[in-house]
């Protein structure tokens, strides 16, 4: 088979949708598919060598702030797309947010074959559906399938899409996860909580460091902060004089992340709208104990009491609370781990790419 996957989010970009695209591109070339990866050229991202084109770049990429969300958008692609659609004869074309500007739309506008669009909870259709409905609604009418993480996923869409709608969880590398190493640096006795993710303002790193100064001032920890961010100048600057000693802030961590998870005696996601919950994934492969939002895109991922528990999203008391119970009941914390390594073999990407391959063999794309 031959699929084409369209995306604004790739490397060197981090996140969500850069990690799904990556491992279920891998994952199906392993299984002898040809997988074209289709994104805006980043200035600064590694340049194939002779002969790859597995990641195929066009136009210019550059960062945009939508909503409080650093994102990215291509310009001067239209020409390029259409001949890189026309040339691939591919058999799919897959559609990372189909209603984001600016590749994603051109993908709609010009693919002429099978198109396959999966959303993500923070790829909420914003501008182009509020403004020009009817537009929207003719990009929509192209999906042939569309595949969502979850119901919350699609928010506002449901009723609009003709097309078949498939939930497909988000998939994670659970051997990588699975092989972290501790790190000797922070393996003192005190309980290290991990938060991982970029300092925007739908991810709740104001909360996460408000929560733990709390649960500080009663137990002996530390709280990792992984990520980059446009807030977290501002969260820096935040931390009182008195926790500043048991903060770490380490910045954008990519090959050494399952060596933090190895490393976080729980691990905590604050985020308000979160994109499929693959932060959870990643920490249930690693076997430890996760405490998250109470909110729909988390609820699909992890069980109340099984996993981890499930946290009100505002309420930094109950926070705190929570990260002292895990820390003076280390049993139960295992025991979060040991379910969550179970729960989350069924995310493993074997399982999900070859869901998403049937999906696209549904639509006709036969190789």
């Amino acid at each position: 088979m031959r699929i084409a996957v369209v995306t604004e989010e790739f490397a060197p970009g981090f996140g969500g949708v850069r990690e799904q695209v990556h491992h279920f591109a891998r994952e199906a070339r392993r299984l002898g598919h040809v997988v074209k990866v289709v994104t805006g050229d980043v200035r600064g991202a590694p340049r194939p060598e002779e002969g790859e084109d597995d990641v195929i770049r066009i136009g210019a990429s550059r960062p945009v702030l939508r909503g409080g969300v650093v994102s990215r958008a291509t310009g001067g692609a239209g020409a390029a797309l259409r001949e890189v659609l026309a040339r691939g004869r591919f058999d799919v074309v897959h559609v990372h947010a189909p209603l984001t500007p600016v590749l994603p739309l051109l993908a709609l506008h010009h693919a002429t074959g099978p198109v396959v669009g999966t959303f993500h909870a923070h790829a909420r259709p914003g501008l182009v559906l509020r403004v020009a409905r009817r537009m929207a609604q003719r990009y929509l009418d192209r999906l042939d399938v569309t595949v969502a993480a979850s119901r919350a996923c699609l928010g506002r869409l449901e009723g609009r899409l003709r097309g078949e709608v498939r939930i497909v969880p988000g998939g994670v590398d659970t051997e990588r996860f699975a092989r972290g190493r501790r790190l000797p640096s922070f393996d003192d006795g005190k309980l290290n909580v991990l938060w991982i993710g970029r300092a925007e303002k739908r991810n709740g790193l104001p909360l996460m460091l408000s929560a733990f100064h709390r649960a500080w001032g009663q137990i002996d920890a530390r709280l990792l902060v992984v990520g980059d961010g446009p807030a977290l100048r501002r969260a820096r600057a935040s931390v009182p004089a008195d926790l500043a000693d048991d903060v770490v802030f380490a910045g954008r961590i990519d090959d050494e992340r399952p060596d933090w998870y190895a490393t976080a005696d729980v691990v905590c996601a604050t985020a308000q709208t979160p994109s499929g919950g693959i932060t959870l994934l990643e920490a249930m492969a690693a076997g430890k104990p996760v405490l998250a939002s109470d909110v729909p895109g988390y609820r699909d991922v992890l069980q109340h009491g099984r996993e981890g528990e499930l946290v009100a999203p505002a309420d930094e008391g109950e926070w705190a609370r929570a990260i002292v119970r895990i820390s003076r009941e280390p049993v139960r914390g295992a025991a979060y781990g040991e379910r969550g390594r179970m729960t989350v073999r069924r995310h493993a990407w074997p399982i999900v790419t070859r869901e998403l391959l049937g999906i696209f063999r549904s639509v006709g794309a036969l190789g």
